[in-house]
């Protein structure tokens, strides 16, 4: 028995597939840029979080190593801090240092990082507010979700 044949063989591809096929790939690569754009902006919040607790720990270092005038009070800020205090002192220019560092630590607006100090028998909190506004996450429509102000609180002994 013989099959029949057709004169007419399919072969290749048609050019609606190829255009559906590039169709798919890129939404996947518009896919891959949204998460590549996320990952960036969540790193640089992380990266910005890690140099204000180094910036925490190096103020607390200078407030130990001058424990007397810390236990009196005398790093203590009052109020949130956004500008260095006169380099007059040790204690003025250990808190002129620290504000300046976490500044240049974290770039930004220099006017938006803040920071306050307050020691109670050896029990000090440092509290550091900053701008990142570049880590809050909005939609498409316009809504964000977080806060563009992130404070970040460390507690520690003298």
């Amino acid at each position: 028995m013989k099959r029949f044949q057709s004169g007419r063989h399919m072969a290749g591809v048609t050019l609606i597939e190829v255009m559906i096929s590039v169709l798919i790939l890129g939404v996947g690569m518009l896919g891959v840029a949204a998460m590549q754009t996320t990952a960036l902006r969540n790193n640089q919040s992380a990266l910005q979080r890690s140099q204000i607790v180094m910036q925490t720990y190096t103020i607390l270092d200078a407030m130990r190593a001058n424990r007397s005038a810390a236990m009196l009070g005398a790093y203590n800020t009052g109020s949130m801090l956004c500008t260095a205090p006169a380099a007059g002192d040790l204690v003025a220019s250990d808190k002129a240092v620290w504000l300046s560092g976490l500044k240049t630590a974290i770039g930004g607006d220099p006017t938006t990082t803040c920071g306050s100090i307050a020691c109670n028998d050896g029990n000090c909190t440092i509290t550091v507010q900053w701008d990142d506004s570049r880590g809050v996450n909005s939609s498409a429509n316009g809504n964000t979700s977080g806060s563009a102000t992130q404070t970040l609180i460390t507690t520690a002994q003298l």
